[in-house]
């Protein structure tokens, strides 16, 4: 007969050392109660750089320094700017003070920092292989967010987000995911703090990289394809098209739609809203510093976009520097050709998600009915760009490209080959800008500094380069006629 489970959670310490320090590892045996005394992380981080700059201790908000505010959100049902109270019932409070300041800095909570510990600071890698086999006089650095738990950027802020979460007494946290990059990274925190946690990843991803479902369900959430006959907002997709590959937004809606109707239960996202983009400010601040360590200053910084947290947290401290006059790089985002919301979409009032239950936010969008094609970036297939990033791009403070996925993938195979690293599709669109951007310095002889966001490693995404490896892969577009019917049905808003 199997014994009986403890009625209490049980930890198992091993001690190790190594460069004369010693850590501890606290495994868990599963349990929805947490010591009250907060866990202690210590480790070494290895790169260029890391060792000369400390984890930042405030995240850089950079609504501070426009002098041209965005727009504000909208209540869905009146189209008035929206009041805080008004996301009370799916976010978290201090989240949504986060998200409506306009203070320059906030200071980041010393529980919060501690975890960080655990891959912070990341890396920064001067490419000098990738620049011998380019035969390019162009400098190429890439910030490395691999080294992460969940081997992406997205545990900057799913980390803060469960904390915050804990903090308020939440019992369960809900979210989607595409790729799996950003459900991994909330599955990790929600362990660390003693949260239930509930993922809807978008079919076509669920599908392609089953790998990061199982990631996820280690760390102890429940993952459903999206869309899933959980919820309301999900079947009625399935009824109009049973083989839906789904999208960010559809997932959006049932993640939503589950944290309006159950106490005790909120929502968190990976990306787009202001509060997520501060978190992952951290990867800018550090990559300043660093560069600084090297007497470099950048001329083109470059990262992929999807709902922007890996470009916006890089970029916007730079952005800083150069309205400070510091320094004066160009700021290049770089997103699918198959989804280019901001070099194909209108600048516009549109719905976060599908079924419309989220906020009216001023958005470059492809309407929120969009779905795009299944491209292997799983995490860049969404409608909208981060109402932040939306505004920077219309005040010209950046640029914007679309790249198709097979040039992409020859990219990654190319920084594979040279730097070792595998990509995540996902930052494979900014490593092909980096190239592009290389060998033009190579026609003009220009010793351009290019600066890159390598935001995740792609060891779950092995399928996706066996396609491209034996010629099956293709590029995927847009149906020009889809897009206007999706844009069609964007909301009516009155100046």
């Amino acid at each position: 007969m199997a014994a009986a489970a403890p009625s209490q959670p049980t930890y198992l310490r091993t001690a190790f050392s190594g460069r004369g320090k010693q850590s501890a590892c606290y495994i868990k045996k599963p349990s929805l109660n947490l010591p009250r005394k907060p866990l202690r992380y210590t480790r070494a981080v290895a790169g260029t750089n890391s060792s000369k700059v400390d984890i930042p201790k405030q995240w850089y908000n950079l609504v501070a320094d426009l002098e041209v505010k965005p727009p504000p959100p909208l209540n869905p049902q009146t189209h008035k700017p929206l009041h805080p109270e008004d996301l009370s019932p799916i976010f978290a409070e201090e989240l949504i003070k986060q998200e409506i300041s306009e203070d320059r800095y906030i200071d980041i909570p010393e529980e919060i920092i501690d975890v960080y510990r655990l891959w912070r600071p990341t890396p920064l890698i001067r490419a000098k292989r990738l620049e011998k086999f380019l035969d390019t006089p162009a400098r190429i650095y890439y910030k490395y967010e691999g080294t992460s738990p969940a081997g992406s950027h997205k545990p900057n802020t799913a980390v803060p987000q469960a904390w915050y979460n804990a903090q308020q007494g939440v019992k369960s946290v809900v979210t989607e995911t595409g790729a799996g990059q950003w459900g991994s990274a909330l599955s990790f925190a929600s362990s660390l703090f003693g949260l239930n946690c509930e993922v809807w990843q978008v079919r076509a991803s669920y599908d392609q990289k089953p790998y990061r479902r199982l990631m996820m369900e280690t760390w102890g959430a429940k993952v459903h394809p999206s869309p899933s006959t959980v919820t309301a907002s999900g079947r009625k997709i399935l009824e109009s098209d049973p083989s839906s590959p789904g999208s960010l937004g559809i997932a959006i809606s049932e993640a939503v739609e589950v944290a309006a109707t159950n106490s005790g239960t909120k929502y968190c996202l990976g990306s787009v809203l202001n509060h997520v983009l501060l978190h992952q400010t951290v990867i800018g601040e550090e990559c300043i510093k660093q560069l600084e360590a090297l007497n470099e200053k950048p001329d083109l910084i470059i990262g992929c976009t999807g709902g922007g947290s890996n470009f916006g947290g890089l970029v916007f401290p730079f952005i800083r520097e150069k309205i400070e006059g510091r320094m004066n790089p160009l700021f290049q985002a770089v997103e699918p050709a198959a989804c280019p919301s901001l070099t194909k979409g209108v600048y516009a009032y549109d719905f976060g998600d599908t079924a419309g239950l989220t906020p009216l936010m001023k958005m470059h969008t492809l309407g929120h009915d969009f779905i795009p094609d299944p491209i292997h970036a799983g995490g860049l297939r969404y409608h909208g760009m981060a109402p932040l990033i939306s505004h920077v791009y219309e005040l010209g403070m950046m640029e914007a490209i679309g790249i198709p996925q097979i040039e992409c993938f020859q990219a990654a195979i190319q920084f594979a080959r040279t730097e070792g690293i595998i990509p995540a599709p996902e930052p494979t669109h900014a490593i092909a800008a980096a190239i592009r951007a290389a060998l033009e310095c190579k026609r003009t002889g220009e010793k351009k500094v290019i600066v890159t966001a390598m935001c995740g490693h792609g060891h779950f995404d092995l399928a996706s380069y066996e396609k491209y490896l034996k010629g099956s892969m293709v590029d995927l577009s847009y149906s020009p006629e889809k897009l206007q019917e999706s844009l069609a049905a964007l909301p009516r808003i009155e100046a």
